[in-house]
């Protein structure tokens, strides 16, 4: 078995573990922001992680009516220029905690007097060290150089963090349902190996989101790309249709991520007019409508909508595998890339 393969198996305990045993951190750090009342948040990530913040920005701004940015990092290392982040709450999001221009964010905020907190994978790592809060990631060791553990434990981090801050009952149930929600999606992904012969010669993607799974589209693309050398773009639906629609040809392929949710109309409009133009439709969902304009449908577990990017992601995670096995490449160790990218 690939280590990317063993790693995206052991979601269910890895999303179990992190409610186990941070909830309680989760809540020290809710305490901490609503003590400190930031006017708005501040995500600093890079890659994968940036994904992770971008879920942040419609957890946090929907659910607790916060502004979120994501930072951008080289206005402090290049041009040594940090905004003034003083009444902001100021996040790093790394699995490795070792990026440099992260770290400089985080240590930039902290000296202005803003609340800072870490999520990594590495309590003793520079940025979690940097931070006034550390929220562990507990995934274990990553061996495989596309994340994929690390990335659902980001999303469940954020998810804890949020519940934990409104402090509603029913985001604190729906959040002790999410490794059941895992092991079905793992379950019903059984058959991906097998589909994904299809597009074996595949050699353009698009991934298309809105809302919670906006991020999901960002990340599915990422993946693709990092493990199969395809050029792939990722849209929201609502950017997808001024201009970007305009490159669907027949059998062009297309991934929709559509569960239901407050974006499903528009995704279900969308996905008529890629019927329209023959589009390879690939449809992650749980809504039998949008499954329906599927050639390949991928089906996820009925869901709250703002826990699914969770779940929705890991069908990506298994197609942009198989496709890469197919193809010949290596899935644990993709041509130049690099566990840790350390940039200033």
């Amino acid at each position: 078995m690939f280590h990317i393969e063993r790693e995206i198996a052991q979601q269910p305990e890895v999303v179990a573990c992190l409610l186990k045993e941070q909830t309680h951190m989760a809540q020290k750090i809710a305490a901490a922001i609503r003590t400190f009342n930031p006017v708005f948040v501040c995500i600093a990530a890079r890659g994968t992680s940036d994904n992770a913040g971008r879920y942040a920005q419609y957890l946090m701004g929907i659910e607790a009516r916060l502004p979120v940015m994501l930072a951008t990092p080289s206005v402090h290392t290049l041009y040594q220029a940090p905004p003034d982040l003083s009444r902001a709450l100021v996040i790093g999001i790394s699995q490795s905690g070792r990026s440099e221009d992260i770290f400089q964010v985080i240590s930039d905020a902290r000296q202005q007097g803003a609340l800072t907190l870490s999520i990594t994978n590495n309590p003793e790592s520079r940025i979690a060290q940097a931070a006034e809060y550390h929220l562990d990631l507990m995934a274990g060791e990553e061996i495989s150089i596309a994340a994929t553990k690390t990335y659902t434990a980001q999303l469940t981090a954020v998810a804890m963090l949020v519940a934990a801050l409104m402090d509603k009952p029913v985001l604190q149930e729906a959040l002790a349902t999410l490794p059941e929600a895992v092991r079905q999606t793992l379950s019903l992904s059984e058959v991906i190996a097998e589909r994904t012969e299809r597009y074996r010669y595949m050699n353009h993607f698009v991934t298309l989101g809105r809302g919670y799974n906006y991020c999901t589209a960002f990340e599915i693309s990422l993946k693709v790309k990092e493990l199969c050398y395809i050029v792939s773009e990722q849209y929201s639906e609502a950017d997808f249709r001024h201009g970007p629609i305009a490159i669907v040809h027949a059998g062009f392929p297309v991934m929709v991520v559509a569960p239901s949710g407050a974006p499903l109309n528009g995704l279900l409009d969308l996905l008529e007019k890629l019927h329209e133009r023959k589009a390879e439709c690939l449809v992650i969902s749980n809504d039998e409508q949008a499954l329906q304009f599927a050639q390949t449908p991928l089906r996820l577990p009925a869901q709250p909508e703002w826990l699914t990017p969770v779940t929705a992601v890991i069908p990506g995670q298994l197609f942009a595998m198989n496709l890469a096995l197919l193809k010949g490449h290596q899935v644990d160790r993709p041509e130049g890339l690099t566990k840790v990218t350390n940039t200033i």
